[in-house]
Formats: structure tokens, sequence, C-alpha cells
């Protein structure tokens, strides 16, 4: 099994992906990751968290009712490396599968992916859209209102921060830290 390039990762997430937000949110993802593996001492797999955070939702875009689930199939078709695979599908652990997150950077991918998401949606209300200057505060008022970007699961983020051993407002300032190496 060769090692993946990130552009291979990237033109195998296009061939499922088309919608420009859910390539964003790869990009996204991978820059968190890549962030987090360097912040945990994992430095040397840096690349290899950010494959992971750009694949975790590869079979989205075409099987949004089968996540987690068809993106193992289409891993598996193509001899990818069954580290990804665990990591990706994990990451729906307890939504549409049951594949617990067990390495550090597979609990990193599950508290952080739906977050990203929350943080994203708390800066495009702000006037410069922009984590840039986005602050702890404002994303937990936003945290604690179940209405706002309610597509994004409180309780998935929570039990993230858990699984890490992490309290959330340390998830979330570092979240938010790992974005902002990824805005454009």
């Amino acid at each position: 099994m060769q090692k993946m390039t990130r552009e291979e990762a990237w033109e195998l997430l296009n061939e499922y992906n088309k919608d420009p937000f859910h390539l964003k949110h790869a990009t996204i993802v991978e820059g968190t990751m890549k962030y987090f593996a360097k912040l945990l001492g994992y430095e040397e797999e840096a690349d290899f968290w950010g494959i992971v955070g750009l694949l975790h939702d590869l079979d989205f875009g075409m099987y949004p009712d089968q996540h987690c689930i068809k993106q193992e199939e289409i891993m598996r078709a193509r001899s990818i490396d069954e580290k990804i695979i665990h990591a990706t599908v994990s990451h729906g652990y307890g939504i549409t599968v049951d594949v617990k997150p067990e390495h550090e950077m597979e609990k990193v991918l599950y508290a952080t992916d739906e977050l990203t998401g929350l943080i994203g949606a708390v800066a495009l209300m702000r006037p410069s859209k922009s984590v840039s200057d986005l602050e702890l505060k404002s994303v937990k008022k936003k945290f604690k209102t179940p209405s706002f970007a309610a597509g994004c699961s409180r309780e998935v983020i929570q039990k993230g921060a858990e699984m890490l051993g992490w309290d959330l407002d340390y998830l979330i300032e570092q979240t938010i830290l790992a974005m902002r190496t990824v805005e454009e």
C-alpha cells in the first residue's frame, strides 16, 4: 500500500464532491488537523493528519444518507491505507456508524469536524466575516443557542472534548487558532 499524497487525496475528494461549500469545509478540516498534529507532538504525521481531514467527508457529496458508510467501500476498493479508512469512518461514531475513534488523531477529527462548522457560522455573523478576530466567548454564546447552526451537533463536540480529556473552552480556543491558520 503506497502512501497517499495530498494531490491524490484532493483528486479523490473532487471526484465525489462538487459543492464548493463541502470542498472548503474539507480544506478547513485538513488545516485544523495539521494544526493539532503539530500541537500534540505528531509533527512528522501532520501531512497524514491533513489527508485524513481532507477526506473525512469523502462520501457526503454523493451519498449523504450513507455518510461514513459508503466511503469505507470507496476507499477499500482503491486500497487506501486502513488508518485513513478507520479515521475517516470513525468521525461518524454514534451518528451513522459504530466505529469508535481510538487514536488521538481520530478523536481530534471527531471533536473538531462539527466544531469547525459552528465556528465558521459564528465568524460569518461578524462584521469581519473572519476567525481572525473571533473570541471564545462569542463561540460559547452561540454554542448555547441550539437553533444557531443547528446542524452542528453540540453533543458530538462535547463528547469529542471528553474523549480527548479536554474542557470545552480549550477545544474551542485551539480550534479557533487552528482555523486561523487556513483562513484565506
